[in-house]
């Protein structure tokens, strides 16, 4: 039997461990074994997700959060090469791309433990972001790249992929799809309104959570006085994250209509995509959970890594600017965006890279 030692500790990673590690539990050659980092810390944000979605409860809970970014992947790093020196794995599982990603992909390489990432090869060419730093490493030393779309393959291949192949190593690369869809079409049927949702009418879908948004105060208030103004006319729903609500209190940003609610979990949220008119949002994988419900998006963001949503027609990029937020906002309420299935697997990906992973490590 083949160990996998998979390491998540954010909201996104959850989501796709559940349908990974349901695939993988199919497999009666292949055993795993889940870290969490705990970099999401909220029981909102983390506890909750591992109850909807019937994941695996952790073998390893770390707790470690908060900090700067040096800090926390430090930490992360430390201690979760104990973990691998212990559990002697035969290949580390890492998703996406945060510091829980890059500290597990390090701490395996030094170990010399093949790492298989999951979302490689996306690219938001704009090297400000932490979470572009973490992608770019991450996939440099990853033995087993699995690509969720055609552009980010072309990504690797642009870049010289695959890379420090030798005798002894070799990189493999495989476009599987996303698992993300997977999850959404899956736990959609199960979707539920968050408690005491009181909103029949139609309604905007908000979420605020990147650094390059909370951190920088002039764009944060661009945001929220953008989402203010168009809910004076159309009500406009924040599950608010810690890092945003932290920041609105702390510079004092005084907000009328917009209407806050907790974070809320992944079943609410498919429940909220499901019944909205528009999603505006900062976050990678809400964006596409997005079009997996049929939604326009507006993204606040410069740069995206789905750049194929941006061709495909179901994504608009706007920044922070203040006037770009409100004219996209009302250009786009309402209008439905039709998955053809060409984009992301159409909700097999997870059997394919479990698949994947399998024939490798029976090599």
């Amino acid at each position: 039997m083949k160990k996998i030692l998979t390491i998540i500790g954010a909201r996104p990673q959850f989501i796709k461990a559940s349908v990974v590690s349901k695939a993988i539990s199919a497999k009666e050659e292949l055993q795993e074994v889940i870290v969490h980092t705990g970099q999401h810390f909220d029981a909102n944000m983390s506890e909750i997700f591992f109850k909807q979605l019937n994941i695996p409860r952790p073998n390893y809970l770390l707790d470690i959060n908060g900090g700067s970014h040096g800090q926390m992947t430090g930490r992360m790093l430390q201690e979760i090469e104990k973990i691998l020196i212990k559990e002697k794995p035969d290949c580390v599982l890492v998703y996406g791309d945060t510091n829980s990603t890059l500290a597990g992909a390090l701490a395996a390489s030094k170990l010399h433990i093949p790492i298989a990432h999951v979302e490689a090869g996306l690219r938001s060419f704009n090297m400000k972001m932490p979470e572009e730093i973490n992608r770019i490493l991450t996939d440099r030393v990853s033995d087993i790249l699995f690509c969720p779309t055609d552009t980010s393959y072309h990504n690797l291949m642009e870049e010289g992929y695959p890379h420090a192949s030798s005798a002894d190593r070799e990189q493999k690369i495989f476009q599987v799809g996303d698992v993300m869809q997977d999850s959404a079409l899956w736990f959609s049927a199960n979707s539920e309104p968050p408690v005491g949702f009181d909103i029949s009418d139609e309604f905007v879908l908000a979420t605020i959570h990147r650094a390059e948004n909370t951190d920088d105060i002039v764009r944060l208030k661009n945001i929220v006085f953008a989402l203010d103004e168009i809910a004076e006319n159309t009500p406009v729903i924040l599950p608010i994250h810690p890092r945003t609500r932290n920041v609105l209190f702390e510079k004092n940003i005084k907000i009328s209509n917009l209407k806050l609610i907790e974070p809320v979990g992944y079943l609410q949220m498919l429940w909220l995509l499901k019944h909205c008119n528009l999603v505006v949002t900062d976050s990678g994988g809400v964006q596409k959970e997005a079009f997996f419900m049929g939604k326009a998006c507006v993204t606040l963001r410069d740069q995206t890594e789905w750049v194929e949503l941006l061709k495909f027609g179901a994504n608009e990029l706007v920044g922070a600017d203040y006037e770009r937020i409100i004219d996209a906002v009302r250009k786009n309420i309402g209008r439905v965006v039709k998955d053809d299935g060409s984009l992301y697997g159409g909700g097999h990906a997870s059997e394919k890279l479990v698949d994947c992973l399998n024939e490798y490590l029976i090599q």
